[in-house]
């Protein structure tokens, strides 16, 4: 299939916005597109909010536009231009990034093997000079044969597939924050569930993505966007930590970096996450996150969180 655009113009990135659902429903803007670099903007939005008592923004919304633009970058290099897909992605946090403030993520292709696209990049916001996260990402070339379609939209009649709890004594339901306290976590309906039997910060709990249109990346297969896909994976792990932890909502878990190996695409379903502490110090831990969807012996992602701990007496 011959690629109608030219792969050093911006028409190749408006092209590839305009094709994810994702993208358009968070108000992803392409702003500028060269061989060496892609820019792409995420406009502040209050529902990015991760942590509404300290006004930061969630980490995650940082890695769904990261992964976007090295996607971008890498596409911009290809010729001909064809789909692709993540293989995986790892983000440093290197500071926290404010709210109000949009952000925007520079990437360039670094390399582009017959069969895979490197790129890396930095993610700032509007008006500041120093970035708030690095992105290293890899992208599997020419993943379906027939490529873009011209104009992709997700079906209007697609509807949330809940599937069946992993196990029966999952019983317990509920958002995982109050909405108040994390916009990001609402946004995306984060859910927690539990054994009734057991205390609410007990580690043996899992984590739900429920699906809806919006969050699709791929409107062909259907499936899940990446950077949702790691959103949830960073929300769960800093969940994780601190209910185990019983962290206070003042002195929340915070993400040091994060990476993520996608082993099959997302479905147009729910997903789950169980998060493992892997390992814990006085000041940091790492969480492992498992993330499935209609049966957990086959794993769609495997990801692990480091992340900083508040500096106070926690539960053993």
């Amino acid at each position: 299939m011959n690629n109608p655009f030219d792969s050093t113009t911006s028409n190749t990135i408006d092209f590839f916005m305009a094709s994810i659902p994702h993208n358009v429903a968070t108000g992803q803007k392409c702003l500028s597109v060269t061989p060496e670099k892609v820019r792409v903007m995420l406009p502040a939005n209050p529902a990015w909010v991760g942590d509404a008592l300290n006004n930061s923004l969630h980490p995650g919304c940082a890695t769904a536009l990261a992964d976007t633009t090295c996607a971008g970058a890498v596409m911009s290099m290809m010729n001909p231009i064809g789909p692709l897909a993540t293989l995986d992605l790892r983000m440093d946090f290197l500071r926290p990034a404010t709210t109000g403030l949009n952000l925007i993520c520079e990437a360039s292709c670094i390399r582009l093997s017959a069969h895979v696209g490197f790129a890396q990049g930095l993610v700032f916001q509007e008006g500041q000079a120093e970035p708030v996260a690095t992105v290293n990402a890899n992208m599997m070339l020419n993943t379906i044969n027939h490529g873009f379609r011209n104009s992709i939209a997700p079906d209007k009649n697609t509807k949330s597939k809940a599937m069946p709890l992993p196990q029966t004594i999952y019983t317990q339901d509920q958002p995982a924050l109050p909405d108040s306290w994390s916009p990001f976590t609402t946004y995306l309906n984060v859910r927690r569930h539990s054994q009734p039997d057991l205390p609410y910060h007990d580690a043996d709990a899992l984590f739900r993505l429920p699906f809806r249109p919006d969050l699709t990346g791929n409107p062909m297969l259907p499936a899940i966007h990446g950077g949702v896909i790691a959103g949830f994976a960073q929300t769960a792990s800093i969940l994780h930590l601190s209910i185990t932890n019983q962290l206070p909502r003042e002195n929340p878990a915070r993400a040091v970096d994060f990476s993520i190996d996608y082993l099959r695409s997302a479905k147009a379903i729910d997903t789950w996450a169980r998060c493992t502490t892997v390992r814990q110090g006085n000041r940091s831990a790492l969480v492992q996150i498992v993330l499935w969807q209609d049966d957990e012996k086959k794993p769609i992602a495997l990801a692990r969180g480091q992340c900083l701990l508040p500096p106070i007496n926690r539960a053993a």
